[in-house]
């Protein structure tokens, strides 16, 4: 008698029934974690090693080299450049989550009832987007920037104004896809409000890709900004930020490379680490 035929005897226990289970994260996606948490380490505790004021200028002091005082030396007014290499995580970090945050939350809320309920909410999300994405993103970016004023606020509204779109076509591509499934229909034929049907069945399915889509934006969002403050409608002076920081030390690249090539490697790698995180979520979803 073979075993599967002995254990169908009465009285014998039943086999234990294996479930499947999730793969483990990738390890692409621990070391983008680490990373990021290394930035938010530096950002909160890396000033502090330093009573150096990041805004206090002393051109005295200005483009020394590193030294016991100054790790980096000073930029061109004098400041100690890693400390204000540093405090900039405290600006650019946040101001691109929040830039990305919002026009997510929005977007996909929209998205979420264009996709479902179909008619007039899709007509009406689906022209709203068509009339965004009719103008050159970066020109469009640009005049809400001037319109609004430099600075973090103007950018997190602007950037909302328009990323908001992307969101919305992803969240409405995936909804209309999922609403059509049978655990779908069976959530309808129990009864359930269309508005539960969509929030416990159907989004819980449809944000791993949104989340995807996140990562990449927190990418886009502190580049632009940096962008706007290399040419100066971003954050403005005093404050510590990356793109003002390599515009300040473009003109002495030559002789003092570390002042607009160490903020620029700390986009970089900042960019690096999310898009691993972005990455490792899609293979782990996918899985």
């Amino acid at each position: 008698m073979t075993e599967q035929a002995a254990s169908a005897l009465p009285g014998d226990a039943p086999a234990p029934v294996r479930r499947p289970t999730r793969k483990p994260l990738p390890v692409k996606f621990k070391i983008g974690v680490a990373i990021v948490i290394g930035y938010v380490l530096l950002g909160v505790l890396g000033p502090a090693l330093s009573s150096a004021d990041p805004d206090q200028s002393n051109i005295l002091a200005r483009l020394q080299a590193p030294s016991d005082e100054n790790w980096l030396g000073t930029d061109p007014l004098g400041r100690d450049f890693l400390v204000r290499l540093l405090v900039a995580i405290r600006v650019d970090l946040p101001v691109a989550f929040l830039a990305a945050f919002c026009p997510m939350v929005i977007g996909t809320a929209v998205g979420a009832l264009a996709g479902y309920f179909g008619r007039l909410p899709d007509m009406v999300v689906s022209r709203a987007a068509d009339l965004v994405q009719a103008f050159p993103v970066y020109v469009f970016l640009l005049v809400l920037v001037f319109a609004l004023g430099s600075g973090a606020t103007s950018f997190i509204i602007a950037a909302t104004a328009i990323a908001w779109v992307g969101y919305a076509r992803l969240t409405r591509g995936e909804v209309l896809r999922l609403r059509s499934l049978e655990f779908v229909a069976a959530a309808r034929v129990s009864g359930l409000p269309e508005l539960r049907i969509l929030a416990t069945h159907v989004m819980p399915n449809a944000l791993p890709q949104t989340l995807i889509y996140f990562m990449s934006d927190i990418v886009l969002m502190v580049l632009v900004l940096s962008s706007l403050s290399f040419l100066g409608v971003g954050i403005q002076p005093p404050t510590a930020e990356w793109g003002r920081m390599i515009a300040e030390g473009q003109p002495f690249l030559h002789s003092h490379w570390r002042l607009a090539v160490l903020p620029g490697l700390m986009l970089m790698l900042f960019g690096i680490a999310l898009s691993l995180i972005a990455d490792g979520l899609d293979d782990w979803y996918r899985a």
